[in-house]
């Protein structure tokens, strides 16, 4: 047994404290550092990149063909362009001004009138989806690639997700592979 006194209990004292002082001030650093990392996105945007949305080919910007049409905000079926969307998306309760901007064609507009661009539909997203998108900022929904600590880049919900219909439509599993037989 070593006496308190002796040389070599100081020794290991000086070290415990010595490991007990890194420890603390690298806790600290990580603490420090990850609060940072986890900033939602919206405040965090330099370290976040998000690929152009799919947009369909020949229709954006969408004032290239809306800015001579008059201005008509009455809820309707579209007949003669845009008719092949069908909206399945709360569709009793939604339509096409709900998201897109009646005044510039080439933006979103959130429920409060905030102009937002298409590659931050994800904000628009989360007005209802609000736990989809605080999974899709962590990066436990969707896609999303990078260094854990440093810049991400995350995919929208339109790349996977039709913003009209955007549920998966049903598929019929394939069925169970088969046990290999025995080998001779």
């Amino acid at each position: 047994m070593i006496k308190f006194g002796s040389k070599l209990s100081l020794i290991i004292q000086g070290s415990a404290f010595l490991l007990f002082c890194l420890l603390l001030v690298s806790g600290y650093q990580a603490v420090a550092s990850n609060e940072k990392l986890q900033q939602p996105t919206g405040k965090e945007q330099s370290d976040i990149q998000i690929p152009p949305p799919p947009l369909s080919e020949g229709i954006f910007p969408c004032t290239e063909c809306h800015a001579d049409i008059e201005i008509n905000n009455e809820r309707r079926e579209l007949e003669d362009f845009h008719d092949d969307i069908v909206l399945k998306h709360d569709e009793e309760n939604r339509w096409c001004m709900d998201c897109h901007d009646t005044n510039n064609r080439d933006m979103l507009h959130t429920a409060s009138g905030e102009l937002i661009s298409f590659t931050e539909s994800y904000k628009l997203c989360g007005q209802c989806h609000g736990p989809k998108l605080r999974d899709w900022e962590k990066g436990i929904h969707g896609r999303r690639t990078g260094e854990w600590n440093r810049r991400k880049e995350y995919l929208l919900c339109a790349h996977c997700h039709d913003p009209h219909s955007p549920r998966y439509k049903k598929m019929k599993p394939e069925p169970a592979p088969k046990k290999p037989g025995k080998i001779k």
